[in-house]
């Protein structure tokens, strides 16, 4: 069986929509990563680095990336999505 895989913009966009997080790819478009195929967007309890090692690490694997905050910042692993989410209602990003 193959697995199903998306390009890295398309990846991105979708976590984006889903999860109401910015994240970037450090590779060409060309590369294929995991599909981000979740249907319920991750609660706002979790942590950013439970929600990179169960949602994004199994996707994209050794790939580099980076998770962005509202201010254009890397977010702490320990914060909370929920407040990961608020910082982007400023709309600085």
């Amino acid at each position: 069986m193959r697995e199903k895989s998306m390009r890295v913009d398309e990846f991105e966009r979708k976590v984006f929509e889903l999860e109401e997080i910015v994240i970037r790819i450090r590779a060409s478009n060309d590369v294929k990563v995991g599909e981000y195929d979740y249907e319920r967007q991750a609660s706002g309890a979790m942590s950013v680095t439970s929600w990179i090692q169960t949602r994004i690490k199994p996707r994209l694997g050794e790939t580099e990336f980076s998770i962005i905050d509202g201010n254009y910042q890397y977010p702490h692993g320990r914060t909370l999505l929920r407040r990961l989410r608020k910082t982007y209602e400023a709309g600085n990003y």
